[in-house]
């Protein structure tokens, strides 16, 4: 099935308000910019998607990326580990202001709640967070004389990621860290919809070489030359251009 999507406008056309979307990137590493800026796009022409719970390592830095759908108003609720990072300003002013909610998830749990949702493992129980504010509310059992935390897996209704090669058929590589929450994302979403900066024909990638195979993934867009968010937050760019 060849399921490359010929724009990034039709890649994300079909994401609807109130949606769980979970976005790659450990910072700026394997952040699908294209992907995110096409649906801020799609929401500044539309007024959808609004009302998202979005599913990301941190919380958006500068004005780019999950910044600037923060700061344009479609995220409600942001499910991460790191809601303070390098510039947080956008999250952190609609926080304080009660505009947008957290849930905040250790790093590792996260990851794990990722992996348990594509796995299709309801519950896990892990040691971290035992005995702190984040474990309030939830099941807590003894193995071993330790203690242990219930945590719940987490599923999404698309999933926005990055990858390096990918073929028509959906099989993907990554580059270096940029591989991170990836993998695990398209495993837990209903809808995965991947940017790749290569595209190389049936059969251009080594079957050994296959992080994501293709099963995991719906709709693949070319985007040759991605942009770094890094790169543009040293810049001062704000998304959209002349957004201030």
């Amino acid at each position: 099935m060849d399921k490359r999507i010929a724009t990034l406008p039709e890649a994300v056309a079909g994401i609807p308000n109130n949606a769980t979307v979970m976005i790659g990137g450990f910072g700026g590493s394997g952040a699908p910019i294209e992907l995110i800026h096409a649906l801020i796009d799609r929401f500044l022409a539309t007024g959808s998607p609004r009302g998202l719970t979005v599913v990301n390592n941190n919380a958006g830095n500068g004005h780019v990326g999950i910044a600037a759908m923060i700061e344009q108003g479609m995220v409600a609720r942001m499910i991460c580990s790191f809601p303070r990072s390098a510039d947080p300003r956008v999250f952190t002013d609609r926080y304080l202001a009660g505009d947008i909610a957290l849930d905040l998830v250790p790093q590792g749990t996260l990851a794990e709640r990722i992996r348990a949702g594509g796995a299709g493992i309801p519950a896990f129980y892990t040691p971290t967070g035992f005995g702190t504010d984040l474990a309030q509310g939830k099941p807590v059992a003894e193995f071993e004389g330790r203690s242990y935390v219930q945590e719940r897996w987490l599923k999404a209704d698309v999933a926005l990621i990055k990858a390096e090669t990918g073929d028509p058929l959906g099989n993907l590589t990554y580059r270096m860290a940029a591989r991170n929450f990836a993998p695990l994302m398209a495993m837990a979403a209903a809808r995965t919809v991947v940017q790749v900066s290569h595209l190389t024909q049936p059969g251009g990638i080594d079957p050994e070489a296959v992080i994501t195979p293709g099963i995991f993934v719906d709709a693949v867009v070319h985007v040759p030359d991605p942009a770094q968010e890094e790169d543009l937050n040293r810049a001062g760019a704000h998304y959209p251009q002349g957004a201030a």
